[in-house]
């Protein structure tokens, strides 16, 4: 996997959580990405997401007491 192609995937995935994809993006990716590029970019981003919600449900909580 090429660095170009990963940050392509980070970024396709990144867009897909907002879902404000172009349909030429879509298929731009479709042709240049692997299914695992996506798979393993999806995943990083779904952890990192909800790492960010338990870090700012941390951060109230320590800020109400």
């Amino acid at each position: 996997m090429s660095k170009k192609g990963n940050i392509q995937a980070a970024f396709a995935v990144l867009w897909g959580f907002f879902a404000v994809r172009k349909r030429r993006d879509y298929d731009a990716d479709a042709k240049n990405l692997t299914q695992a590029q996506i798979i393993i970019a999806g995943l990083i981003g779904g952890v990192v997401f909800v790492l960010t919600l338990l870090l700012a449900v941390y951060l109230v909580l320590q800020s109400v007491k």
